[in-house]
């Protein structure tokens, strides 16, 4: 009798700590509240805070076009278009995990405007304007991505169409590679993305302090539960071993939340074109601050290449 009793006790703490690692890892809980002025550790960026607030402020003062499409889902789904000139290739941006855009693509945007691109920066779902609440590490993402192009083909047809992304972003790009892009996408630029959801989520748990790593056996569990998604249904690694794009990886040396070897284990997977440039001593997607001139340089040597540079 003793341990009939123990055993729902022990399956409603096994749901309670599922719930918890779903609102640890997946659960976004007001997507209108994203400040591009925050840090990823909550600290607010100020003039003072060097190239960053400079650069944020800079694309916040731009003019855009809002444009809104469903996800396959049904989720209402928000991006900014940035125009440069009529005809220009497009780029589509696609920030990081719990990011913002104006924050993640504000060296990336103005590196792509000045390059004479027109840009798409979407907000990917449960971030800013676009609906949902549950970040999906890329496994629901990739189908906006996929929605996105197919958007942008349709509106500017024949455009060529260069796909760009950082942190899960870059995962996002990544893992929408082998799916039905239009022909319109020539390729694409992932900066410091990780190689599958699972494997990321684990590396993130073992970097916490020893009794946060209890959530991570419960973390697919949940996604399945509350999320309603497979973590496992996807990942860079396999999507880019199913498609010939072209594919510039990006990596700081000194990452030291997604690990560069990951770009490595992407490049060694990549079943077309590929190449992998890293950075010394740069950290978690700031590879542009650290060398914006070499940075540029092979952005534009690679949309040079693809046939989507301005």
């Amino acid at each position: 009798m003793i341990v009939l009793g123990i055993l729902p006790a022990l399956a409603l703490l096994g749901l309670a700590i599922a719930y918890g690692a779903y609102r640890y890892a997946y659960y976004s809980p007001n997507a209108t509240q994203n400040d591009p002025y925050m840090d990823p550790n909550g600290q607010p960026y100020t003039p003072e805070s060097g190239p960053m607030f400079g650069l944020i402020r800079e694309m916040e003062e731009l003019p855009f076009e809002s444009v809104w499409i469903r996800s396959r889902d049904g989720l209402r789904l928000h991006g900014r278009y940035y125009h440069v000139r009529d005809g220009a290739p497009l780029q589509i941006q696609c920030h990081g995990y719990r990011g913002h855009p104006l924050r993640d693509f504000c060296g990336g945007n103005k590196l792509a405007r000045e390059a004479g691109l027109n840009t798409l920066v979407i907000e990917e779902r449960a971030h800013c304007e676009s609906e949902g609440h549950t970040i999906s590490f890329g496994i629901n993402e990739r189908w906006d991505c996929l929605a996105w192009a197919k958007y942008a083909a349709a509106r500017w047809p024949g455009t060529p169409i260069s796909l760009a992304g950082i942190s899960m972003g870059a995962a996002i790009v990544l893992m929408a590679s082998d799916l039905d892009l239009p022909e319109e996408v020539k390729g694409i630029i992932a900066d410091c993305g990780y190689s599958s959801p699972r494997a990321i989520i684990k590396e993130v748990c073992w970097s916490l302090p020893r009794y946060f790593r209890v959530l991570y056996p419960f973390t697919s569990l949940s996604a399945r539960l509350f999320g309603h998604f497979d973590p496992d249904s996807g990942s860079a690694v396999g999507a880019v071993s199913n498609t010939a794009l072209p594919i510039l990886l990006i990596h700081g040396e000194a990452d030291s939340f997604v690990p560069c070897r990951m770009s490595r284990e992407i490049q060694a997977a990549c079943k077309g074109p590929v190449r992998l440039e890293t950075f010394p001593g740069a950290a978690h997607g700031a590879s542009y601050l650290s060398d914006p001139e070499h940075y540029r340089r092979i952005v534009l040597d690679f949309l040079r290449e693809i046939g989507a540079r301005g």
